[in-house]
């Protein structure tokens, strides 16, 4: 039976976590490994220079699972260095209250923390929610967990590569509603940030990063784009991030090491 680690950024009570996990439960064996707190925006962290600990907890549907004081990607190592003595076949992360689209995938803990599994060589999947920031109300994950059932039992049926990392955005929208899934790129995501300054009572300046939610430009083919049409996107990623079109120019420059200082005689 497929072994399926099951994690977030949100923190391991997160609805979108449970949803996920009961999906995945039709699939085959589940672990929950999570953060014990809200980890969004977090990026690929490792920490070295404390101890991590698990302890666990119980789920409001009676089930259990582990809860670390690291992050969403220490969880992830956690369970694939050793933690869990059968060995996780896949990781799958979220699902995420929000999107994680074009750039959002080096800050997000939901998409990082697939992004550890694959330096493991574990296949991963990050799943998000395309809910929009003003979004009132529980969200609901239904849809997305459906969807992200689906999407594993397809790529389960592929055999994954150990090097296969995809992130998959859903719409906040009924099953029936969606018109589909597409395969896409990174899209461009604008942002709107800003920086606050403020002083507090002892009259010690501090600062807030703040500003209004990302939007993104709907470009065909892009994973900004499918959702903004209703679509399910499907995006390949990959940790190698080297430019390569640029190698033969920059190789092209004159490079030089800072002449040698003579050594006093």
């Amino acid at each position: 039976m497929t072994h399926i680690l099951v994690t977030n950024d949100d923190g391991v009570t997160a609805p979108g976590l449970l949803a996920l996990a009961q999906a995945m439960r039709a699939v085959g064996k589940v672990s929950i490994l999570a953060p014990d707190r809200n980890w969004s925006g977090s990026g690929h962290v490792k920490t070295l220079e404390r101890p991590l600990r698990v302890r666990e907890i119980t789920l409001l549907d009676g089930t259990t699972a582990l809860a670390s004081d690291g992050a969403p990607s220490d969880c992830v190592a956690l369970a694939l260095l050793g933690l869990f003595e059968e060995k996780i076949d896949l990781v799958v992360s979220g699902i995420n209250p929000m999107p994680n689209l074009g750039h959002d995938v080096t800050y997000s803990g939901t998409v990082t923390a697939a992004m550890e599994a694959v330096i493991w060589e574990t296949p991963a999947i990050a799943f998000s929610l395309g809910a929009n920031e003003n979004h009132l109300g529980e969200q609901d994950y239904s849809t997305a967990a459906q969807v992200a059932r689906e999407i594993v039992l397809n790529v389960l049926r592929r055999k994954p590569s150990p090097g296969l990392l995809l992130n998959v955005n859903v719409p906040h929208l009924p099953l029936d509603g969606i018109k589909g899934i597409c395969v896409t790129r990174q899209g461009l995501r604008v942002y709107r940030d800003r920086l606050d300054r403020r002083v507090d009572p002892r009259g010690r300046p501090y600062y807030w990063i703040g500003g209004d939610a990302p939007t993104g430009v709907p470009e065909e083919g892009t994973d900004v784009g499918a959702l903004a049409a209703g679509y399910v996107s499907v995006t390949p990623l990959q940790l190698d991030l080297t430019l390569y079109p640029s190698i033969p120019a920059l190789g092209e420059w004159e490079w030089s090491l800072p002449a040698q200082m003579e050594t006093p005689a």
